[in-house]
């Protein structure tokens, strides 16, 4: 009796990632895929609509010969909060189980807001929302993606520096303001999962990521197709190596690590502005037409490339990607950048590596948040109670 009832938790889970992955997906397609017999694919979408988690329509019937396979899909109204708190705005998103995302919504920060009121504000987000265009949604919980270590075994924010939180138990904070499970990662953690779900990274199997945002540069990796997180979830702090200055005229922070010298910040002061979003900041680079700023980037891509080689050394991946202001200075010159990379990595290493910004965009930590939030719905959908 365990055994079928594990067998079936197990299809279930099956059947509904695939349909959250890979998109509407045919009836006739799980059976191929799953190697299912067609009743026992019958009986299972069955469950999962039953449950409010999938919907069934017929396709269109102009695009086959024969007749058509129901088409099955994530229903749009299951739906994860995502979380990103930084030092310059409190990002928040809802994204549905179709890999929609709903909703976006950033408050811009004046100064550090402490744990407590960054709880309050989401219980406040996410309270107003369900009572107006997410009143009938089902929502699975709330992903949090923190610039900061992040201990693996039970979320909690160990340091985060440039929020000046440490040993922040921001999980609770916010289950107790909202009602909602919670789930808290590193956010660059999150990034490298989203985009080798759906991303830039999708299908290959060995990533190096780093996330260039206003705390920082953190990074993700995947190994073999598998996370890799650390003993206890620290791992890929690249902005916190040593990078090699390639010119002393180069440096601009004394005894300064990676994100001291390659820096959004940096960036921002040589534009003369100041608090600004992602897809802004990527328009004044690309238009920019100033010698100071251009000089900057220049500076900031030589040093950048240093890292990068010492990573593609150590880990061999077969990609790279680069999220937020790192993607904007690859971006300008992508193929110069990546030659530059390979420049000072070793040869072989170098040889077939790829280098990408993030395809995500700035939606890239919010749905990687999305995605730890829907993990044990994933896991165990029959099990799951939907709130």
């Amino acid at each position: 009796m365990n055994e079928t009832v594990g067998s079936r938790q197990a299809n279930l889970s099956r059947l509904l990632r695939l349909v959250h992955l890979e998109g509407p997906v045919s009836r006739a397609t799980l059976t191929v895929v799953t190697g299912l017999n067609r009743s026992t694919i019958a009986d299972l979408v069955g469950d999962l609509v039953a449950l409010g988690l999938v919907e069934e329509r017929a396709p269109d019937p102009s695009r086959r010969v024969g007749r058509p396979s129901p088409l099955v899909s994530a229903h749009p109204g299951v739906v994860a909060i995502a979380v990103n708190p930084e030092v310059d705005a409190l990002t928040l998103g809802a994204v549905g189980l179709d890999r929609t995302l709903r909703r976006r919504e950033r408050i811009e920060m004046t100064g550090l807001i402490g744990p407590e009121r960054t709880a309050q504000l989401i219980g406040e987000r996410v309270e107003e929302w369900r009572s107006d265009e997410f009143a009938d949604a089902a929502i699975t919980g709330i992903g949090v993606a923190v610039p900061g270590l992040v201990r693996a075994s039970d979320g909690l924010v160990r340091h985060a520096p440039h929020l000046s939180w440490t040993d922040v138990a921001i999980r609770e904070l916010i289950e107790a303001a909202t009602g909602l499970p919670t789930v808290v990662g590193n956010d660059a953690a999150m990034g490298v999962l989203a985009e080798h779900l759906f991303g830039a990274a999708q299908g290959i199997d060995d990533v190096v990521y780093l996330n260039g945002g206003a705390s920082g540069i953190g990074g993700g990796l995947i190994v073999q197709g598998m996370p890799v997180a650390g003993a206890s979830g620290y791992s890929g702090e690249f902005g916190q190596n040593r990078p090699g200055i390639p010119s002393p005229a180069d440096r601009r922070a004394d005894d300064g690590v990676l994100e001291d010298e390659v820096s959004r910040l940096r960036l921002l002061a040589a534009l003369g502005r100041g608090n600004v979003d992602e897809p802004t900041l990527a328009e004044l680079l690309r238009t920019t037409h100033s010698a100071d700023v251009l000089d900057e980037m220049s500076r900031q891509r030589r040093i950048l490339a240093t890292a990068l080689a010492n990573a593609v050394n150590v880990l061999n991946p077969a990609v790279v990607i680069l999220g937020g202001f790192l993607g904007m200075l690859a971006a300008h010159d992508l193929d110069g950048f990546r030659s530059a990379v390979v420049a000072h990595a070793m040869h072989a290493n170098g040889e077939d590596l790829e280098i990408f910004p993030a395809a995500l965009g700035e939606d890239r930590l919010l749905i990687g948040a999305a995605e730890a939030a829907f993990a044990e719905l994933l896991r165990d959908p029959a099990g799951f109670a939907l709130r």
